[in-house]
């Protein structure tokens, strides 16, 4: 679709500078009726990576829910991360670790088919990991969930904000125009924790506008 994202995606918690925002149209005429249906998708994104562990599974799952790729495969793709890049205080003291301790930062666009669905940061700790997930982690553009499934990790959520709500709107839809949504739709933040419980990443999700790229239900 051509539109830009906001690749700092835990801006709002602030650990990195904010970046501009762009509106984007989306396939939603701004009618009261669609206003509502659109409504209920967002609450349905919400559902969806509240009840899955992995938010790649997640985007999976709602990529091949709404016809958005002909293979619902989520691809990561790395964005460059300014040097030097400490590790902030509060990220340390959620996984327990010290500050000689070393921890990865790892951000990525997560994408299936065209769109980019959300913005992750992950930080994480090499010594908890395999030496064959650290290197890919550290050399391809693998999705952090696909590499660390064989940890069996579970998903403890530390925050989970709904940053836009496309209802109610204007009092009356505004006549043959699209409804115009930010760039940031949704956002979690969490702790990852292995078959043994131990902490071992952090990660900082915004999901975007893009989530809701899809033709609505009865006009495909």
């Amino acid at each position: 679709m051509g539109r830009r994202v906001c690749v700092a995606a835990i801006m709002g918690a602030g650990l990195l500078p904010a970046s501009p925002m762009l509106a984007a149209s989306l396939s939603w005429s701004d009618t009261p009726a669609e206003r509502a249906r659109l409504m209920m998708s967002v609450q349905e994104l919400e559902i969806t990576l509240l009840t899955h562990p992995s938010a790649t599974l997640a985007l999976e799952d709602w990529c091949a829910t709404h016809h958005m790729a002909a293979r619902p495969i989520v691809v990561a793709q790395k964005v460059a991360l300014p040097q030097p890049d400490p590790v902030p205080a509060r990220v340390r003291a959620d996984l327990g670790v010290s500050a000689a301790q070393p921890v990865q930062h790892r951000q990525v666009r997560l994408a299936c088919g065209p769109y980019v669905l959300s913005v992750a940061d992950n930080w994480y700790v090499p010594a908890l990991l395999t030496p064959q997930m650290n290197a890919t982690l550290e050399e391809t553009d693998t999705s952090f969930g696909h590499v660390v499934a064989p940890l069996h990790f579970t998903r403890e959520r530390l925050e989970f904000t709904r940053l836009w709500s496309p209802w109610p709107g204007p009092v009356t839809g505004q006549g043959g125009t699209m409804i115009v949504a930010p760039a940031e739709i949704v956002r979690q933040r969490a702790v990852l924790r292995d078959g043994q419980g131990r902490p071992f990443s952090e990660v900082v999700e915004t999901y975007t506008d893009q989530t809701l790229a899809f033709t609505p239900q009865g006009q495909r």
